[in-house]
């Protein structure tokens, strides 16, 4: 009876993650006739409504929220341990749901993936990129990189590599209006700036040889929320840009682009793997962690 009653929220939790009975059926080799009585056999256990049905979608009712929540890692807990228990580092298996930011994703992580399969045969790899900042718990992801400062919050971090960032221009920008000697003639120049969350990142912070810190107000004629073309901006010779050296290695190693104010350095960040807080890492997820920082490295590829 307990077995039955962790698959059936098991079921309810694939029904969340993938918006219809149907399609969580198919997944768990299942019809949607005997799906939809399994919901209607935990429903009654529980004597809640957790799910609202109409003819054209689905809708969690705050009861099935509650049990979303506080559910999902205990499902994923059992999934651990019983894992553990029974196959070797070398046989994991299951969904791995990982988001990834675009760019890096797209360059750094998808080229691995095909290797990563086929160390993992059994696993099945789900991968969303967006530059969003995905809420892993609702979305039911079981993995996310972020890059930058980490802010607070319930998520386990990795760190899995430093994220150094420069200062940079074409050499037609700097050969029209000269190269900044100091942090402050910065404000005398074109700057092109990223949009977040919070609205342009217009205070660039630098350090000087000997330590001292120095906050540039900046400006200039462009602005935009991704990073792709901002670098298309600089490149285009419109400014100078703040880039993480991953996403502008190859244009600095070609002279496309030229580094500004090389003696400074940029504070520092990194890139982190982040998980929801469990008391057991699932054994995919362990798997993809290790094998990136393997890839990766003491000095990550966009360093070499």
């Amino acid at each position: 009876m307990v077995i039955d009653r962790i698959e059936d929220i098991r079921l309810f939790l694939r029904v969340l993650d993938l918006g219809s009975i149907s399609a969580a059926a198919r997944t768990l080799d299942l019809s949607p006739a005997v799906a939809s009585q399994r919901l209607k056999r935990l429903e009654e256990a529980l004597g809640v409504r957790l799910l609202q049905r109409s003819t054209r979608q689905l809708k969690v009712t705050p009861e099935g929220a509650a049990l979303a929540e506080r559910g999902r890692p205990l499902i994923e807990d059992l999934e651990a341990l019983t894992s553990d228990l029974r196959q070797s580092a070398e046989e994991v298996s299951g969904t791995l749901r990982v988001t990834l930011p675009a760019a890096f994703g797209r360059q750094y992580i998808s080229p691995l993936m095909p290797e990563f399969l086929a160390r993992h045969p059994r696993l099945r790899l789900s991968i969303d990129l967006s530059d969003a900042m995905q809420d892993l718990v609702a979305e039911g992801f079981d993995l996310g990189l972020r890059i930058g400062t980490l802010e607070d919050s319930s998520l386990i971090a990795k760190r899995l590599a430093d994220n150094r960032r420069v200062l940079c221009a074409s050499p037609d920008y700097l050969e029209r209006r000269g190269a900044p000697g100091t942090p402050g003639d910065l404000e005398q120049h074109d700057c092109l700036l990223m949009v977040g969350a919070k609205g342009p990142r217009d205070r660039w912070t630098l350090l000087s040889p000997d330590g001292s810190e120095t906050t540039v107000r900046v400006r200039g004629p462009f602005e935009s929320n991704m990073g792709e073309v901002v670098r298309d901006a600089a490149l285009a010779g419109l400014g100078i840009s703040l880039h993480s050296t991953w996403h502008v290695c190859d244009d600095l190693k070609a002279g496309r682009l030229e580094l500004v104010l090389p003696d400074y350095r940029i504070p520092d960040s990194a890139i982190y793997a982040v998980m929801p807080q469990r008391r057991l890492m699932l054994p995919r997820v362990r798997a993809f962690i290790d094998f990136v920082v393997e890839k990766f490295g003491d000095v990550p590829p966009w360093e070499r």
